[in-house]
């Protein structure tokens, strides 16, 4: 994730408190990932923010080629996998250690909104993806502010500290333009609403009008 203000320095999962809420709202997203996505056999997949476990990539490294992991904080085992490359580091300066055109998949879920800079790593993405390479980003929108928070700070159900190192919220018509501005060609863009309403995913491939 990007560095705050006041300097983060552990991802998200690190301290080991990851609640119900945050465990089914990371179940939504893998669904969502294998919906619009598809298999990940043999693809090149990045995580970008994965959290300290990696735990959506953990339960694929048996299925993917090779597997990019970027975040402030990495558990040390995932280095030591032969499949992983491990970055520690905030966006988007960390991304600057992947290659042009290696990875078939980015993947992005619950970053964007805590980054200062969201335009430049998104432009990233574009950067490191292939042709027909596929980009999916999944982020709270305005409507999953107001249940968020309500989680946080009312219910005790969610972190605090993430919700207060957010920078935006995003409904299609926010998210949208960023794809486009990030190299996406528009046709190539799917922009919606997911989670109930409670975020918004943009899911965009690389076409041949790119290469």
């Amino acid at each position: 994730m990007s560095e705050p203000v006041a300097g983060r320095s552990s991802s998200f999962g690190e301290s080991g408190d990851v609640t119900a809420v945050d465990r089914f709202g990371v179940w939504l997203s893998k669904r969502q990932i294998e919906k619009v996505v598809g298999p990940l056999t043999g693809k090149d997949v990045g995580d970008i923010g994965c959290g300290y476990d990696a735990t959506f990539m953990r339960n694929v490294l048996g299925q993917v080629r090779t597997a990019t992991l970027i975040d402030v904080s990495l558990a040390p085992d995932l280095s030591q996998h032969p499949k992983v490359r491990a970055v520690e580091g905030y966006l988007p300066e960390a991304m600057e250690q992947v290659p042009d055109a290696s990875l078939d998949v980015v993947l992005c879920m619950s970053v964007v909104e805590h980054l200062w800079e969201p335009e430049q790593t998104l432009a990233h993405f574009r950067r490191v993806l292939r042709p027909g390479g596929v980009c999916a980003v999944n982020v709270p929108s305005w409507w999953g502010k107001r249940a968020l928070e309500y989680s946080a700070f009312r219910l005790g159900t969610s972190p605090a500290e993430e919700m207060d190192d957010h920078k935006m919220y995003y409904d299609p018509r926010d998210l949208w333009p960023l794809m486009v501005k990030a190299g996406f060609w528009p046709h190539a863009i799917k922009c919606f609403r997911h989670k109930f309403g409670l975020n918004t995913f943009a899911v965009a491939t690389v076409t041949e009008q790119h290469v």
